[in-house]
């Protein structure tokens, strides 16, 4: 009797860890949400950005760079996700790890970095055609607004 109960209890308790680490990333609160980084409220859905970590603790952040820069401050090998708004379907969030990011001057972003991310290299291509600008893949981002 003691060990079948034993056994229901360590069940009840293994269950009660694995859903509680959830690793699936809440959507984004606009005008609700708070910057993790620098407090302002997420208010612009084609610039937003979350991460979520692998015990399933989110992040949000109202501009990809206030992400970036609270990464430096992050063991990278702890986050599960890396989300970022895409820039052509407002609201959509994608992988920034296979996103593409276009830096110009003439698409303002909420912190002034004037930084967007784009779901496929066509469209960051197209737009930096008409507005200027850089294009970065995340890693390139990453090593460019790093304050390490």
């Amino acid at each position: 009797m003691k060990t079948t109960l034993l056994k229901l209890f360590l069940s009840a308790v293994l269950l009660g860890i694995l859903i509680s680490c959830n690793v699936e990333p809440e959507a984004i609160e606009y005008g609700k949400d708070q910057c993790s980084f620098c407090k302002m409220n997420v208010v612009d859905k084609t610039h937003a950005s979350q991460y979520v970590t692998k015990k399933g603790k989110q992040f949000k952040f109202d501009a990809i760079e206030c992400m970036i820069h609270d990464l430096n401050e992050k063991n990278e090998e702890d986050i599960s996700l890396f989300l970022v708004a895409n820039y052509t379907n407002p609201g959509e969030m994608i992988d920034a790890k296979t996103a593409i990011f276009l830096i110009s001057e003439e698409i303002k972003s909420p912190m002034g970095a004037n930084l967007s991310a784009f779901s496929s290299k066509n469209k960051a291509e197209e737009l930096q055609q008409k507005h200027g600008g850089v294009n970065y893949t995340w890693e390139i981002l990453k090593q460019k607004l790093s304050d390490k």
